[in-house]
């Protein structure tokens, strides 16, 4: 049985002044903890995009692979990691991305998406954007066609939506 998305928010724990002054984070560990809230939001997202035709789950450094890699699992598809600078062993593309306070970048191995292939997208939070829209750009350059991007937290002020313009975007908690 699914829960309502308001009983994930009561699982979610929000932690002041963290990493900086002035942050509010929503703390994500307690509601992997809850194995039933687990299972559910992977259940709910597996029924999403059970026939939407993905060959592949991309799963974003690094909470996206928590949740990608339980989605891939369910829907009998593979996992492919999108990891930061120096983290994957063979030939990668990679792509720069601007940050509010400064510049990092994404990497994806080369061989990892087909030209054409349907991926989804899978983060634990949208808040500006900038991450999603790098990995976005690395599919793409790859020839990957996007069915979309999931989302657990979407952070609706930060107004990330908008860099994912064309895209179908889904998020199962909004603050």
């Amino acid at each position: 049985m699914n829960r309502p998305v308001t009983d994930y928010k009561a699982l979610i724990r929000e932690v002041p002044n963290f990493p900086n002054p002035g942050i509010l984070f929503y703390d994500i560990t307690t509601l992997l903890k809850d194995a039933q809230a687990l299972r559910s939001i992977v259940d709910e997202l597996a029924d999403r995009y059970r026939e939407k035709g993905i060959s592949k789950i991309i799963g974003i450094e690094s909470r996206g692979f928590i949740f990608g890699s339980a989605l891939a699992y369910r829907l009998g598809v593979g996992f492919i990691p999108v990891r930061k600078p120096g983290k994957l062993p063979a030939d990668i593309f990679e792509v720069k991305y601007n940050l509010e306070y400064g510049s990092n970048s994404l990497a994806i191995h080369r061989d990892a998406v087909g030209i054409g292939e349907n991926v989804l997208i899978v983060d634990d939070l949208l808040a500006t954007g900038g991450t999603a829209a790098a990995t976005v750009d690395l599919v793409r350059q790859l020839g990957g066609q996007i069915v979309g991007l999931a989302f657990l937290i979407e952070l609706t002020s930060l107004r990330g939506r908008e860099r994912l313009s064309g895209c179908d975007v889904h998020s199962m908690i909004t603050y």
